[in-house]
């Protein structure tokens, strides 16, 4: 499969549709408290998806296995480090947890994803979820015409490890534009000038998934089955994951996944790097 490199036609339909799904974190961030549950916080984003004129992208959604992915985002709570399928349990002071969003506008897909941190948890919930996002922009910084794929993998893990965390490697962020999954997949570790150069128009997630132990992670068989999605870490740490659509510039990097309620990226991140604003639809 080729890596597409979007026009100014395809770039501004992105920008919309990311704009778009991260206003769907934007709108749950309220809700976000403990004692609701995930069911719910599928069911608000359902709606809200209905107001923007969106769809979701992963409802019925079978990537490489045979079982449709049933609800309309992921909710990847504590040890779960990916593909969480929303249930009835509430949840809890102290949890963690990743939302991950992808929205259809008009054929174009936005792809997303953000801890939350549930009432007051633990230092060290807290300092996983911090380190996962600031590996994120380290990767994010490293996108501009010429560095490699390997680079943003290599700034994330040195990162992360460095920070004495584990990278998961069997999952990795991706190309996106009129279709959900595509080339080229971005590694969340590797070696500098290894892999794809980045040229201007490719559009592609970072999205590290970070552990407090160990890289291990397994199929999650609650209940003597596997639901096809659901992935654990294997010793049962913490894992944390952000995640943002990135595009490569002339100069540099605009991050695409950007809305009113986006987290401020880390101090280390300058002012002035290249980052544009998010348009308006």
């Amino acid at each position: 499969m080729s890596i597409t490199y979007h026009d100014a036609e395809g770039i501004a339909a992105m920008r919309v549709a990311c704009r778009l799904a991260s206003e769907v974190l934007d709108y749950l961030t309220p809700f976000i408290k403990p004692g609701i549950t995930t069911n719910e916080i599928d069911r608000l984003a359902a709606e809200y998806m209905v107001t923007q004129g969106t769809t979701s992208a992963t409802v019925g959604y079978k990537g490489a296995g045979d079982v449709p992915f049933p609800k309309s985002l992921c909710t990847s709570v504590n040890h779960v480090v990916c593909h969480g399928i929303p249930d009835d349990k509430p949840l809890k002071k102290g949890d963690i947890m990743n939302i991950d969003v992808t929205v259809i506008k008009d054929g174009w897909y936005g792809d997303n994803s953000r801890m939350f941190v549930i009432g007051d948890a633990s230092i060290a919930a807290k300092r996983l979820c911090q380190i996962t996002f600031e590996a994120m922009w380290h990767g994010i910084l490293q996108v501009k015409p010429g560095n490699h794929l390997g680079d943003v993998g290599h700034a994330i893990q040195r990162f992360a490890e460095g920070n004495g965390y584990s990278v998961v490697r069997e999952f990795c962020g991706h190309g996106v534009g009129r279709t959900f999954h595509a080339e080229p997949q971005v590694l969340h570790y590797g070696r500098p000038g290894t892999m794809e150069e980045l040229k201007p128009g490719m559009i592609f997630t970072i999205e590290p998934m970070i552990n407090a132990g160990k890289r291990d992670i397994k199929e999650d068989h609650r209940g003597g089955r596997y639901d096809g999605w659901t992935i654990v870490t294997r010793d049962r740490s913490l894992s944390a994951q952000w995640e943002h659509t990135v595009l490569v510039t002339e100069t540099g990097y605009e991050v695409l996944t950007l809305s009113a309620g986006s987290p401020q990226p880390p101090a280390f991140v300058p002012a002035a790097s290249g980052q544009a604003a998010p348009l308006a639809a």
